[in-house]
């Protein structure tokens, strides 16, 4: 093995191993959050006797009033809550946002974050093999 084949399969595993710490914290936060949001869901439903829709535009608008826009702000985010409120272009994806709940969009950023972990797991078990190999 050459100087330069041992520093790219070293940047290679590098890769490979920060892809799997993203993919296992978007896969299990996601999860988490999904976990949260239908709990919250099945609470108030036993509490209520009433299901709670929650759907991607809902969570989005609360996660960004919580953690980064404000009433009166300007900028990205401020312009998309505005737009989330009266949308007055890309009607259809408002419309998508409004119907699709959050937890099947939670749980689907679980399952591809698991997968990008579970492949990046694997090919870092598995190395690729040289051509003297083959």
């Amino acid at each position: 093995m050459s100087v330069g084949s041992g520093a790219l399969m070293k940047a290679r595993t590098s890769l490979l191993k920060l892809m799997a710490g993203v993919g296992a914290l978007i896969g299990y936060g996601c999860l988490a959050a999904f976990l949260y949001v239908i709990g919250a869901q099945i609470y108030k439903w036993f509490r209520d006797g009433e299901w709670t829709r929650i759907g991607m535009g809902d969570g989005m608008r609360i996660s960004l009033v919580h953690c980064c826009a404000k009433d009166g702000d300007t900028g990205t985010l401020a312009s998309f809550l505005q737009w989330w409120e009266s949308p007055t272009t890309w009607l259809g994806l408002h419309k998508v946002l409004e119907v699709v709940p959050v937890s099947l969009a939670l749980f689907a950023l679980s399952i591809i974050g698991n997968s990008v972990f579970i492949y990046c797991q694997d090919q870092l078990r598995n190395p690729p093999r040289t051509r003297s190999e083959i």
